[in-house]
Order: structure tokens, then C-alpha cells, then sequence
């Protein structure tokens, strides 16, 4: 997110956070402070319900990277998130918030491009996630996976893949529908995920969710250059 004196461009998903983050910005502006780093508690202060922290790096002049960088939410640190995880960030331009309720559930040490996201209610996480952001459920209670289902499909996204078997997915499409969302927003959830035929393990699983959100991006490109 670039913040000027009189403007910003991008987002880092709007709401008191954001509203703070560009207060913060334009007294560096003002004092020509080069570089800074604010965390701040997402909870009450902020008028906020998730708990936790964010952290944001700050710097005064920076060169813009205008590379196209992929938002990418996972919820979910148990096994197979742990997976999905390391293949994702991998990627080339991907930029991954992993969310889950407790940090000592996160692994000790993570690759630069992943920003750990501590909230005791994941679903409350959702609001700060850009429009463009693709989101993949991997949490460890269906309960909570479809609280988080249920909230975005309250707001914008580009992608949602829920991990689940037919019959979860089944149930969960009655649930969304009884919590008053149409056919057409809960369609836009891809459940289940992956591809079957690679098998139940974590890293199969993260192998076959990765090449299905590859998938649509290399053809595009190819699209384009047709």
C-alpha cells in the first residue's frame, strides 16, 4: 500500500487498521522518517474482535514493486495447512496470511513471504483481507470452517477452496442456504479441493490444490499472449 499526502493507492483491507497505518505513514512523511515497524493488537482499541497482532513494515521512498503479487488466506495450521503452506510459498509472487488460533500451532520458523495471522476467531480475520484475496479453509472444526464460509461470502474475494468431502460439502451448502445465501454466492466455494487422484496425503493434497490455482493463471497468460 503507497501512502501519499494527499492520496493512497492499494489497500491492506481497509477498516481502523488501515485508517492507522496511514496516520502512521504520514507523520513519517512529515518528521522524513525512513523506515519504521508498527505492530498493532487487533482487538478492542481498534474496535476490532479477532485478538492478535499485525505487524506493518514501513518505508519512506521506497522504489514500487509493481510486479502482480497473489493474495493468498489459509486457515489452518494443522497438517495439511502446514503442507499447502510450504508448497504455496513457493510460488513466485505469492504473498500468504495463514491464520489459526493459537501460535504455538504455527511452526517455529516461516519463509518470508508468510505472515503468520493469530486470531481465536478465524472467521473475524476475514474483514481484513483485500477483495482480490483467495482464501483456502483447511482449519481443524467444521464449525469453524463454515463461519468463515458464512462471513465471505458476506463481502468481495476472487477465490474460496474449502477442504471437505462431498458429503460435508453437501451439508454445508443446506447450512450457507439456511443462513440466507443464494445458490449462486455459494457456488463461487470450491469444495472439495485438490485432486483425488493424488491421495489423502497432506503434501498430495497441498500438491493438488497448488496446480488447480496455478492452473487458471498460466492459461490466462497464455491467453494473452496468443
Amino acid at each position: 500500500m503507497c501512502v501519499f499526502a494527499d492520496r493512497i493507492e492499494g489497500t491492506i483491507g481497509g477498516g481502523a487498521l488501515e485508517w492507522e497505518a496511514m496516520s502512521h505513514a504520514r507523520q513519517m512523511l512529515r518528521a522524513g522518517t525512513l523506515t519504521a515497524r508498527q505492530t498493532i493488537p487487533l482487538g478492542p482499541a481498534l474496535g476490532q474482535c479477532c485478538g492478535g497482532s499485525v505487524t506493518l513494515d514501513y518505508a519512506l521512498g521506497k522504489k514500487i514493486d509493481t510486479t502482480e503479487h497473489r493474495n493468498v488466506w489459509i486457515y489452518g495450521a494443522g497438517h495439511v495447512g502446514r503442507a499447502l503452506t510450504s508448497v504455496m510459498a513457493g510460488l513466485p509472487n505469492v504473498q500468504i496470511i495463514w491464520v489459526d488460533t493459537d501460535a504455538n500451532r504455527f511452526p517455529d520458523t516461516m519463509p518470508e513471504n508468510v505472515q503468520m495471522f493469530v486470531a481465536k476467531d478465524p472467521a473475524c480475520a476475514v474483514i481484513h483481507a483485500p477483495d482480490d484475496a483467495e482464501h483456502l479453509i483447511l482449519t481443524y472444526a467444521h464449525d469453524v470452517d463454515l463461519a468463515i464460509c458464512h462471513a465471505l461470502l458476506g463481502r468481495s474475494f476472487d477465490s474460496v477452496g474449502l477442504i471437505g468431502s462431498a458429503t460435508k460439502w453437501a451439508r454445508f451448502k443446506s447450512r450457507l442456504g439456511a443462513l440466507g445465501h443464494i445458490p449462486a454466492q455459494i457456488s463461487r466455494i470450491a469444495c472439495p479441493i485438490g485432486d483425488p487422484s493424488l491421495g489423502k496425503h497432506p503434501q498430495a493434497i497441498a500438491i493438488g490444490v497448488a496446480a488447480a490455482m496455478i492452473t487458471p493463471r498460466q492459461t490466462a497468460k497464455k491467453d494473452q499472449t496468443a
